[in-house]
């Protein structure tokens, strides 16, 4: 019976510990999905463009920012995601169409070819801001953003 308890103690509290993560936002991979989405939902697009297998301030912007609850957290209510890869190793490498979508949002959007590279772009795709990589971590980013779209 002791047993049985535990277990359900553990089961609460496990389920609980879930409730509060949040769930993982969705990354869009084509700008005029990511568009049409921000239209309907009347959000601004956050568009990164990234090189995940060779650039080290684009790895560290990841990890550091976009993959953190924080972030997610922010971003769930805000913003509408896209990311757009350019990987050189061939292990790696994007099926042809994925290619394709992002070398049409860069034509668009990237015409430098920085990275990493962070558009906000209005739900008509009119871009509002262009960033890049800063240390500080999740809140610190999500000041940044929130003054880039003030100011805008």
């Amino acid at each position: 019976m002791r047993f049985l308890f535990l277990c359900l103690a553990a089961l609460l509290s496990f389920s609980g510990a879930r409730a509060q993560t949040p769930a993982a936002v969705t990354w869009n991979n084509d700008l005029v999905a990511a568009l049409q989405q921000a239209k309907a939902a009347n959000k601004p697009v956050l568009a990164v463009f990234s090189g995940s297998d060779w650039c080290k301030p684009c790895i560290m912007l990841k990890q550091e920012v976009f993959d953190q609850p924080e972030f997610q957290r922010y971003a769930q209510d805000k913003l509408v995601l896209a990311r757009f890869d350019f990987l050189r190793s061939k292990k790696n490498k994007l099926p042809a169409d994925q290619t394709k979508r992002n070398e049409q949002a860069a034509a668009q959007l990237n015409k430098e070819g920085s990275f990493p590279l962070v558009v906000l772009l209005s739900p008509e795709g009119k871009v509002l801001a262009k960033t890049g990589y800063r240390p500080g971590g999740p809140a610190a980013y999500d000041a940044h953003l929130s003054q880039l779209l003030t100011n805008r």
